[in-house]
């Protein structure tokens, strides 16, 4: 009985010290790319939407690269998902929003 524990706690702490820097590395990208964005982020969101107008003003949208429209089309599917899974954790169920008086789902036919 005592290997057993010797094995198990020798294992538990070859994987905590495996696993320590790589959580430390995913904490830090997640704080920092997972997280809301500051006012100071919303000058670079600014810029972007009106360099987004200006390229379909101009045209410029038709000059792209099929790798470069597959990467934005990608981010906006991330974009969407992001949306879509924010909004079932908001509501607490993957199923729509209860409104009262909204639906009677005591009408007989």
């Amino acid at each position: 009985m005592a290997k057993v524990v010797s094995y198990f706690s020798r294992r538990a702490n070859q994987l905590v010290q495996f696993s320590r820097p790589r959580l430390a590395t995913a904490w830090k990208y997640s704080k920092a790319e997972l997280g809301p964005p500051s006012l100071r982020d919303m000058g670079e969101v600014q810029n972007g939407l009106s360099n987004l107008v200006t390229s379909y003003k101009t045209g410029a949208y038709k000059k792209l690269t099929v790798r470069d429209a597959w990467l934005n089309t990608l981010v906006g599917v991330e974009i969407f998902f992001w949306f879509v899974a924010g909004e079932c954790i908001g509501k607490g169920g993957i199923i729509g929003y209860n409104i009262p008086g909204a639906v009677n789902w005591d009408m007989h036919f």
